[in-house]
């Protein structure tokens, strides 16, 4: 029987093959390893550029041609929408118009020179400067050419055959509606942030999730906003105007139906000189088209003051008896005269003072009253501080401080001596017609539980009388070219004098009309102002409001009345019969 042998007493003969063998074992385990090092190290080399990759974003943001699927898909600001709903502002996509100077790796960046690439760009864009688009491709940097590209206008660019042309598919900032409404609205630079309007009061709440999730109505209606700036500007045409300003304002709420003010400029198309105007400019007093003249501008108003002096007496009980007759002789007061363009007659009652638009008596009146009162109600009117609504651009009244002596009690009662915005003035005829109640103006769309309670100014009483004599004043004074069958418009015009160097000047108007409409139940104001009309044949060569501001409204009211579901009526008014026998027969033509 064989004995058994242990394995591991067994001796191992190691031959030379088998040594090789273990060496080569010994290099693929080694090549091996190096290649997974290899891969995990490019991976985490990978790792860490995208990881720089992001930290740079979050430092600097994309630049504006490295936009993601994501920025695409998601709006990066909130809609801004009018009080039914219709889009004024949304992020939209468009193509967008770059120079990129790295298109060609070899030679020339461009095939064409610089002067035939920026007078074909003009063939399609007429509006271009050709000779900043040649100072930008001479440059040699990439940049915007152009931004809103519409589909077929990059298809011509692209026909032009230059590779370092691109279009960029970017979200951007798209106002539907134009020009419309763009003092409301403002616009949004390269850089997302707000400007100038709406945009700019609420780019926080526009770019915030919340923001993003649903649109933020406003209480301008557009179809009202754009018969306004429509009739104001055939009334800059008309009348050969530098400007206008205008306000349809809710006499019950304060909410702003409409606000323009013109010339105007396209938000999706903002030029520098659209807000900024030449030193040269200035001196002459332009200003730029961003301006808001219907918030930002303050104007002395002139006659439109006077309905509010009259209410302020009334309700002081200076005012008891509309007969009783003033006289309308002109008067000096230290050094200065008290006069009417034109002579009214010997006396003349209250109905007649606004008919006619006296300053004589209108100044009695008020120092009859005393400047610590008038000087309160247009305090209680918040003509001494900016206007309140939503708008960045929001002027601050010229507003004469301390004790108001005689004399600036006087000027300020029929519209001189205190500047304010036309925005001032709707707030101000809101509380006159309303019931006496004065309201902030807001561009909020506001539900009935957020309507303010607003401060009392005149008595119910008052405001009542008031409707009748505004009333009066288009039936048989200076408004009568503001009035359109069946709407029953009350209102008041007033010219007044710019300043200048020196003194006013005597050729620069600014010419206003301030009504509201219907008296029997007045649901809206409605200002329409003018800055420096000229005489022309349209308007019988005059330059008072009585021609070019006046029948503004005019055509407006009968253009916004069904849209918000007030029809004309002929059959019906404001009832003036206890002051018609007041009334004299011959009414005034021409005096505001």
């Amino acid at each position: 029987m064989n004995a058994m042998v242990h394995p591991s007493t067994v001796p191992i003969t190691v031959t030379a093959g088998s040594r090789g063998l273990a060496n080569v074992r010994q290099r693929s385990l080694l090549v091996a390893k190096l290649r997974t090092l290899w891969v995990l190290g490019l991976f985490l080399l990978v790792g860490l550029l995208a990881f720089l990759r992001i930290v740079y974003l979050g430092l600097t943001g994309p630049s504006p041609r490295e936009v993601s699927l994501n920025d695409l898909l998601t709006p990066q600001r909130g809609e801004i929408v009018d009080r039914n709903g219709a889009p004024l502002a949304r992020d939209f996509r468009v193509y967008s118009l770059w120079f990129n100077p790295k298109a060609m790796t070899e030679g020339s960046p461009l095939i064409h020179s610089p002067a035939e690439i920026a007078a074909g760009l003009a063939r399609i864009f007429p509006d271009i400067d050709q000779a900043e688009i040649i100072a930008k491709l001479k440059a040699g940097k990439p940049g915007y050419l152009r931004k809103s590209l519409l589909p077929e206008e990059a298809n011509r660019v692209h026909e032009l055959g230059e590779p370092a042309l691109e279009f960029p598919l970017e979200t951007t900032r798209y106002y539907p509606q134009g020009s419309l409404a763009a003092h409301v609205l403002g616009y949004v630079d390269s850089y997302g942030h707000g400007k100038v309007g709406m945009e700019e009061y609420y780019d926080k709440e526009l770019a915030s999730p919340e923001g993003r999730a649903k649109p933020s109505v406003i209480s301008i209606d557009f179809r009202v906003q754009s018969a306004l700036e429509d009739e104001l500007a055939k009334g800059i045409e008309l009348s050969n105007a530098k400007g206008a300003a205008g306000v349809i304002l809710d006499v019950d709420t304060g909410e702003v139906l409409a606000l323009a003010s013109l010339p105007s400029f396209d938000p999706n198309h903002v030029k520098p000189n659209d807000m900024v105007v030449t030193p040269e400019e200035a001196k002459m007093g332009e200003v730029p088209r961003g301006f808001n003249r219907a918030t930002n501008q303050v104007y002395e108003l002139g006659s439109t003051f006077k309905p509010i002096t009259v209410a302020a007496a009334i309700d002081a009980g200076v005012i008891t008896d509309l007969s009783r007759r003033w006289s309308a002789k002109p008067f000096k007061m230290g050094r200065f005269t008290i006069k009417d363009m034109h002579s009214m007659g010997a006396t003349l009652n209250v109905e007649e003072t606004l008919i006619h638009s006296s300053n004589v008596v209108t100044a009695q009146i008020a120092d009859e009253l005393g400047g610590v009162k008038l000087k309160k109600t247009m305090e209680n009117l918040g003509m001494n501080a900016r206007p309140s609504i939503e708008l960045p651009a929001r002027g601050m009244p010229i507003w004469p401080s301390g004790v108001w002596p005689r004399l600036r009690t006087m000027t300020v009662s029929y519209g001189h001596g205190l500047a304010v915005t036309p925005l001032h003035l709707a707030e101000a005829y809101a509380a006159l017609v309303n019931g006496g109640i004065w309201r902030p103006a807001t561009l909020r769309k506001l539900s009935p539980s957020e309507v303010p309670q607003g401060r009392r100014v005149f008595s119910a009483a008052t405001s009542a009388r008031i409707r009748q004599l505004l009333r009066m004043i288009v039936l048989y004074g200076t408004g009568r070219k503001g009035d359109a069958p069946g709407f029953r418009i009350g209102g008041k015009t007033g010219s007044a004098e710019k300043p200048g160097v020196g003194g006013y000047r005597h050729h620069a108007l600014i010419s206003t009309f301030a009504s509201a409409f219907p008296m029997d139940r007045p649901r809206y104001v409605v200002i329409a102002m003018m800055d420096e009309p000229q005489g022309t044949a349209a308007t019988s060569y005059q330059r008072t409001a009585a021609w070019n501001a006046a029948p503004v409204v005019a055509r407006v009211v009968p253009r916004i009345g069904p849209l918000l579901g007030i029809m004309p009526d002929e059959t019906r008014d404001i009832d003036i019969s206890d002051l018609k026998n007041l009334v004299p027969q011959e009414t005034s033509e021409d005096p505001e």
